[in-house]
């Protein structure tokens, strides 16, 4: 039995993540900023952890709670969204207010998670978006969000190096239907989950066969982009 962490699983894909692998006999843990997002964790058989990711003081003790834990799989699923574009200049709040979410709370809950995925010789993957991806970029539309996971990006491939027992990944969801997507995408939650666990099973076979030098940025259905 794999031990899974799962950061960000009170709703969305978070969620579905937990579900999916507790079904297929895992032990879960996973995080949720409120007392309903707790219940429903527990309620579905996770061990359910306080955490906001956007309060560098509740992300700041991470590393204490899970002092000895051997981590199988951690993934980083935190994020907010919004349609702003490069018409207008970003409040100082909306700018805090994403890149707390998408990308420092990432760069904080990284090396205090880190450090147990090497410890199982695990895979630490973080949900990105094609988005990030600046060669695809053909307009300003998510000004803030894109900028965002373009770092997380950088980020994450500049940690690589210091955790050399642990397989860092990036993964797009796709377009999914949830209330950060949008009702007619054309991915269920389910499809998207179901997808990404097979890329994550069968680039851990590749770590195992290739070794991991790079980070793999890669769609649901593990097709890799092309450049950055």
């Amino acid at each position: 039995m794999s031990t899974v962490f799962v950061i960000g699983a009170s709703r969305g894909i978070g969620l579905e993540l937990v579900r999916q692998y507790l079904d297929a006999g895992h032990r879960v843990i996973a995080t949720a900023r409120d007392e309903a997002g707790l219940a429903r964790l527990r309620d579905m058989g996770a061990q359910a952890i306080t955490l906001d990711v956007a309060d560098p003081a509740s992300v700041s003790g991470l590393s204490w709670v899970l002092d000895g834990e051997k981590l199988d799989l951690a993934l980083y699923v935190a994020g907010v969204f919004t349609a702003d574009d490069a018409k207008s200049p970003p409040t100082q709040q909306a700018f805090d207010a994403m890149m707390h979410t998408n990308l420092l709370g990432a760069m904080q809950a990284l090396p205090q998670v880190a450090p147990w995925v090497e410890e199982a010789g695990g895979q630490f993957a973080f949900l990105s978006s094609d988005m990030g991806h600046i060669s695809d970029t053909r307009s300003s539309r998510a000004w803030l969000y894109k900028v965002s996971k373009a770092a997380l990006n950088m980020a994450v491939v500049a940690a690589q190096p210091d955790y050399p027992r642990a397989q860092f990944l990036l993964l797009h969801p796709g377009w999914v239907q949830t209330d950060m997507g949008d009702p007619h995408a054309p991915l269920t939650v389910q499809e998207s989950v179901s997808a990404m666990r097979q890329t994550l099973a069968a680039h851990k076979s590749a770590k195992a066969s290739h070794g991991c030098e790079d980070v793999p940025f890669l769609r649901w259905d593990g097709t890799p982009f092309a450049g950055w």
